[in-house]
This record gives structure tokens, sequence and C-alpha cells, in this order.
């Protein structure tokens, strides 16, 4: 039975990422009564630059951010590409592999976006940190939560943003493993100092089925290190044991050529080592009753397809603007669910077509890509354009709608 007494105003917000503040943006623009709910004890920053292509641009300068962002950009110049004896093969520039658009794609680091979007919120937006969703009662008039710290609230809508391993989407839906494809490759990420003499570029070490990569920002931040590597099976046994994580990924890295052992002994020393697997999320449908997903945790496209907070900033959008058009929660989120999941999965391609430029798997990808590589004319030309263009047609094949001026008159940003 559906229960469609009065609109759904008062909304939480699972996760304090990039989805979530995002919706809590143009929800507390339209007007609704937002919490957001973080188990992590304030938004985080640092972390690796990501990308803002396409549709996504249009939505972050629609929220008011262009500026902030513009003025946050990193500006990666160079990929350069590096044998496994260190000797460099060639570079190209981000572009020519992402489909990006030189001047118009914003690259900025994950904190510096979350912090933009998290800032104008202070005061406005009821935000809960250090805790986390412990159960969900939709009784089809409201949802009851209990929190891990034992507050109860009543909310009319919830909605679950908190990424791959979503705890919400647990909840609602059970287990991940239904929804979660593995795509093969297992990766750490982590900091160390720059000792490299490298700013505004990425270098990359290729074995088939491994790669390192060094990424600076500028020349006196620190770099961020990543070392990935193909599995038949995710290394779930690794996933609560820290020890066992550093393990698994030091043995896949024994050789004594080009940066690696500084890499191999930094990540062993990091307090802020990210190990994942690389998989995507693929749901049946986003929303049950008053839960709703969105970002990750409805549709994770993967590190490889790099679209990942792009996705997540226009489902936010549109998720929000269908909200305030409908009375009806169900026929908001079946409305959101049709504008975007085409989106989604057209981004989620993006991460399983191809991708041998990158990450080679056989020594013939390996040794076909460094030829090209050595002829830049040539690479440009058989390797990266068709990749390119495919990218940047996906990037912005979503319209964003125009939906009514938000109702919340006294909001600091112009629409």
């Amino acid at each position: 039975m559906t229960h469609t007494s009065r609109p759904a105003r008062r909304v939480l917000i699972s996760g304090a990422s990039i989805a979530g503040p995002a919706l809590a943006h143009w929800l507390d623009r339209y007007g609704f009564e937002v919490t957001v709910v973080e188990k992590a004890a304030a938004v985080r920053g640092g972390g690796y630059a990501i990308d803002v292509r396409g549709t996504a641009r249009e939505a972050v300068d629609r929220m008011g951010h262009l500026p902030a962002l513009t003025k946050a950009h990193v500006d990666s110049r160079r990929i350069t590409f590096v044998d496994a004896a260190g000797e460099e093969v060639g570079s190209l520039q981000p572009e020519q592999l992402t489909g990006g658009e030189a001047g118009v794609d914003l690259e900025v680091r994950r904190g510096d976006l979350a912090e933009v979007l998290y800032t104008p919120l202070r005061g406005r937006v009821e935000f809960l940190f250090n805790d986390s969703i412990a159960t969900l009662d939709d009784d089809g008039d409201a949802v009851h939560v209990v929190l891990d710290s034992g507050v109860r609230r009543t909310f009319d809508l919830v909605v679950g943003a908190d990424g791959l391993h979503s705890n919400t989407r647990r909840l609602v839906f059970g287990p991940e493993e239904p929804f979660h494809s593995y795509l093969g490759r297992v990766f750490a990420g982590f900091t160390l100092p720059n000792e490299f003499g490298l700013a505004h570029e990425a270098v990359m070490w290729n074995e088939p089925g491994r790669s390192a990569v060094l990424y600076a920002h500028e020349p006196s931040d620190p770099v961020h290190g990543f070392l990935n590597f193909t599995r038949d099976t995710p290394p779930f046994e690794a996933f609560r044991d820290a020890r066992a994580q550093r393990d698994l990924v030091a043995a896949r890295f024994p050789e004594r050529a080009w940066h690696l052992p500084r890499m191999v002994e930094a990540m062993r020393e990091a307090d802020d080592l990210f190990f994942d697997i690389v998989s995507q999320i693929h749901m049946p449908t986003w929303s049950h009753g008053r839960v709703v997903l969105a970002g990750d945790a409805a549709h994770a496209t993967s590190f490889i397809s790099g679209q990942g907070s792009s996705v997540a900033l226009v489902g936010a959008y549109v998720l929000a603007g269908e909200l305030a058009t409908h009375a009806d929660h169900a026929e908001a989120f079946a409305a959101y669910e049709r504008r975007v999941r085409p989106f989604a999965e057209r981004n989620q391609a993006l991460a399983t077509s191809g991708g041998s430029a990158v990450t080679p798997v056989t020594r013939q990808e390996l040794e076909a890509r460094n030829a090209l590589l050595r002829d830049p004319e040539a690479a440009a030309r058989a390797m990266v354009t068709a990749s390119a263009t495919e990218g940047r047609a996906v990037h912005s094949s979503l319209e964003l709608p125009d939906y009514p001026r938000p109702a919340c008159p006294d909001y600091p940003r112009a629409v």
C-alpha cells in the first residue's frame, strides 16, 4: 500500500562524502528539513584528485560552487609511463585517456570538493558525526531510525549515500554480494613525501596485471601512491586485517626497480592506507518504500571509470528536484531512477570497455601499448582517440532537467 497523506519533508541522509552533502544542498534549498549522519568524526579532507566533467560541471555551476572549485583545480598536465626497469616509454596528456576537456573539466582534491559542498550547509543542515544507522523501521508512513549512539528519530524519507559498501543498502536490501560486481583488481592507496620532484603529473609503472602510480599535485604536497594488481577472486580474508592487506600488496611488488621498494615501504608505514577492490554496484532498483539510494551506494562506477563523483553530483541534483516536484515520494524515486539509471550505466561501462592502455593485463597488451607510446602521433590516433571520444559523449549524455526555482529565498548562493 502506498501512503501519500502528506508530503515527505523530513529527510535523513546517511553519508557525508560527496553524494550526501550535494543532496543536502538541494533539499535544503527546496525547504526540506535535512539531517546528515556520518560515521567519521568530520568531513574527511585530503585524498587524491577527482574529476568533475560533463553534466556534473553544470550541476556544480547550478549549485553556485563553480568559482570555488575552479580555484581548487589542481591542473594535472602529464601522465608518463615507464617500463619494468623504470625507463620512460612515453607521455600523454590526461585528457587523451580520460575523454576530458582541457580548460573545461575540473580536477580537484576529493577533500576540497567535500569541503566546498559542506561549508555552506553548516548552521543550515543538521550533521551528526561519529554515528551511523543501526536499525531502520519503515512502517509505510515514516521511517523510525535508531542510531549506533542510541538516538531514536523519525523521518519521512531516508537516503543511503554511504558509498560502495553502504550500510543503508545492507539494512534495507540485504547483503552486498548479490549487487557487487568485482572487476578483478585490488588496490592500495596511500601518501608519501614528494621525494621524486613531481608536480601536476602522474608517473605509471606497469607489468602485466600490475601497476604502480605516483601522482603529484603541488611540489610541496605529499605524493599519492597507488599499487594495484589483478586477482581472480576478491581477498575478503584481508578486509578486516590491516597487516594482511599490507602483506598481500607487498608480495605482488617484489621488484627492486624504479620506486617500487620505496612505495612498498611507504605503504607498510602509511597511516592513511586505503585498501579495497575495484568493483561496481548493480541494483535492480534503487528504492524500497521510503528509502532510496544515491551515489556509489546505488551505482558505484569504480575508480577506473573516473566518474563516481560526477555521477553522484548529477544524481543528487535530480533526486532533489524530483522530490521537490512530486508530492508522492514513490513517484519521485521512480522518476529519479528513470532519468539517472541510463546515465549511471553508461558511465559504469567506461570501466569495462577496454582499459588496456592504462592497465594492460597481458604481455602482448603491454608491449603493444608501449610501442604506441614511443610514437606519440600513432598513440593519439590508435590508442586514445576512440576512448576519449566515447568518454566525452558519456560524460555529457544526460541533460539536466530544469526544476522549479528552489523555495528557500535566503540561501546565500544564487541559482
